[in-house]
């Protein structure tokens, strides 16, 4: 964002989904806002409460519904959100911390019912290596050590004994942590396939199109993943 400030690159540096829609002095006060917010010495950024103030002036609209946002049609339909989710906004905002604080938080309750078939011989020796990927994986995911994570939950998959769609989310998000968004992306589209009723799947698969510049695509997996989500609020 510096580097765009310095250059005068201001229209890099607005939301793409505005079109253009905004008045020249606006868009200069917001530069200058982020420009104040950038600074390296904490004293000299602005109060929140000064930023809230300034940025007060500058709004057209007191509220918008998160349909809109979202641009889910309005009407009888059955996928129409009456909120947008917290995992939702994160994506939204591609705030990778507040995703791995929520899979983080929700464990591993949304693999019940997959069904895992294993003979007795995969109760032996390689069950047991099996299940020690996953607890070396899990390990590295509390311990932040996301490119330990990801080789161990790779390691897990890859012996195709176990379907786990939480370890396949915690490894994507892994892929994103590690600056990796097309594996990650792999991974949420194999999630959208092995879980499609999963809306955790469709999130990490906006995300991972968000931080890709796919943004129409994005757009739309966020807004399965909403309905998906108010579907199993209802």
């Amino acid at each position: 964002a510096l580097d765009l400030i310095r250059g005068n690159n201001f229209q890099m540096l607005i939301d793409s989904c505005l079109e253009g829609d905004f008045s020249e002095e606006d868009g200069a006060k917001l530069v200058l806002l982020a420009t104040c917010c950038l600074q390296y010495e904490q004293r000299q950024r602005p109060r929140v409460k000064s930023l809230v103030s300034s940025l007060m002036s500058l709004q057209k609209e007191t509220e918008v519904p998160s349909y809109i946002l979202l641009g889910v049609p309005r009407g009888n339909s059955e996928c129409t959100p009456p909120w947008v989710t917290r995992m939702g906004e994160a994506c939204l905002r591609m705030d990778l911390e507040t995703i791995y604080e929520l899979l983080h938080k929700a464990g591993y309750k949304d693999d019940e019912g997959f069904q895992n078939e294993l003979s007795f011989q995969m109760w032996t020796k390689q069950m047991q290596q099996t299940l020690n990927f996953k607890k070396e994986g899990d390990a590295a995911f509390r311990a932040r050590d996301f490119r330990t994570a990801m080789y161990s939950y790779t390691q897990f998959l890859d012996c195709g004994t176990m379907v786990s769609p939480t370890i396949c989310a915690r490894r994507c998000l892994s892929c994103l942590m590690n600056d990796m968004p097309n594996e990650a992306l792999r991974d949420a589209v194999q999630l959208v396939t092995i879980s499609p009723g999963w809306a955790t799947a469709f999130y990490l698969q906006a995300v991972s199109l968000f931080i890709l510049g796919m943004e129409n695509e994005a757009q739309q997996s966020l807004k399965e993943a909403t309905c998906l989500e108010t579907r199993k609020n209802k």
